[in-house]
């Protein structure tokens, strides 16, 4: 069985992208990829991997795979697309990781990308979206995110005090991360009293505790330990990783609504499989969809005690300098969220971390880094681990 390196990392600027396609916005994001790399052309991937979450819905294009293949010029002996809803990018790289490690192929491309706003309105996106909620006793009835995550912080504040200005503190230090992120969506700073004063959405959160919808693609290149070199001098190595989905798609059958308890598990067997414990790990990016995602994450991660998630924020814990420095990159909330492509993004910032080459204001020396990337209700969660 093979180590598997990340040789090779790109992504466009997340946003509104309204002249350029779905498939302009993977070759950008693969041509700086190859770029980042030494010695790779188009011609030398046998492996591709697409994580796309609504193609069929945003481009009305199916058979997207062979699509994006085309326009990208790939020709692979092995070659597929995943979905998971907003854990799709952590389960394409995942698939990538599972096809060079076994040997199956030497060299993988893994793109993930979503073209959101080529519907007419925000409505359409937002109705497009509610596809992964159940729609027999969940969306037919109005469910959609900003409701079932205001649950999670509604029972959150209830049994373990949390604020909303703890709320308010992870989009204000996201946000501070991703003004020093070009590539960001979103990176003018903002302040706790623009969070608490910006409109409700679904109490208690509000617009600046939501991700916002983005356009955008990002890609990561995968290879065997013994061939990496051959690209990069300074590879970066997938050393565990994690995943787990717990049958409780209908939010009113979580059991636990101040918990991911799927990222729980999944972080438990990526740490096993790394080797190492929560305390070692250097720098994450997690899952940051709304500003309560973040407080739960660092908690099942064990980053910190369950329940005290708002006051670890509160405490510095979270920003440079902190225990753990979480989303450097800016997270969803400001780096953006086009489903499919936020996993292999997250991964392109660990690559850029452990490097060494991320920018003043955003750098972390670290030698550990872990992404993580929920679906659904955070009933389904990907967690993995890299190392210098």
């Amino acid at each position: 069985m093979n180590d598997v390196a990340i040789v090779g990392a790109g992504t466009t600027k997340y946003g509104k992208h309204l002249d350029k396609s779905a498939t302009d916005l993977a070759q950008l994001a693969v041509k700086e990829a190859i770029e980042s790399a030494e010695n790779i052309s188009i011609d030398d991937f046998d492996g591709f991997v697409l994580s796309s979450q609504n193609p069929e819905i945003l481009q009305k294009q199916g058979n997207s795979v062979n699509h994006f293949s085309e326009f990208l010029g790939i020709k692979a002996k092995f070659a597929t697309r995943v979905e998971g809803a907003c854990v799709s990018g952590s389960m394409g790289l995942i698939t990538g990781y599972m096809a060079v490690k076994s040997g199956l192929v030497d060299l993988c491309l893994v793109v993930g990308v979503e073209k959101c706003y080529e519907l007419p309105s925000s409505s359409d996106i937002m109705a497009a979206f509610s596809y992964v909620i159940d729609r027999d006793w969940e969306a037919a009835f109005g469910s959609n995110a900003p409701m079932g995550f205001a649950m999670f912080a509604t029972r959150h504040m209830s049994i373990y005090g949390t604020k909303e200005e703890h709320l308010a503190m992870v989009a204000v230090k996201n946000r501070k991360f991703a003004s020093k992120n070009p590539k960001a969506h979103f990176q003018k700073p903002i302040t706790i009293e623009d969070v608490l004063n910006s409109r409700p959405i679904s109490k208690p959160l509000k617009l600046l505790d939501c991700c916002p919808v983005s356009d955008g693609a990002s890609a990561i290149i995968l290879t065997r330990r013994e061939l990496a070199k051959n690209y990069t001098d300074t590879p970066v190595y997938i050393k565990g990783i994690g995943q787990f989905l717990i049958n409780e798609n209908v939010i009113s059958s979580i059991s636990d609504l101040t918990e991911f308890t799927a990222l729980k598990i999944a972080a438990r067997e990526a740490y096993k499989r790394a080797k190492i414990e929560p305390k070692d790990v250097d720098v994450a990016e997690v899952h940051d969809c709304f500003t309560i995602a973040e407080i739960l994450e660092i908690e099942a991660l064990g980053f910190c005690n369950k329940g005290e998630g708002g006051k670890f924020v509160e405490e510095g814990e979270t920003d440079l300098g902190g225990k753990i420095p979480v989303n450097t990159g800016g997270g969803l909330l400001s780096r953006g969220h086009p489903i499919g492509a936020t996993g292999i993004c997250q991964a392109g910032i660990i690559f850029e971390q452990l490097r060494g080459e991320a920018p003043k204001g955003r750098a972390v020396d670290a030698e550990i880094g872990l992404t993580q990337n929920l679906g659904g209700w955070g009933t389904s969660q990907a967690v993995i681990i890299y190392s210098r």
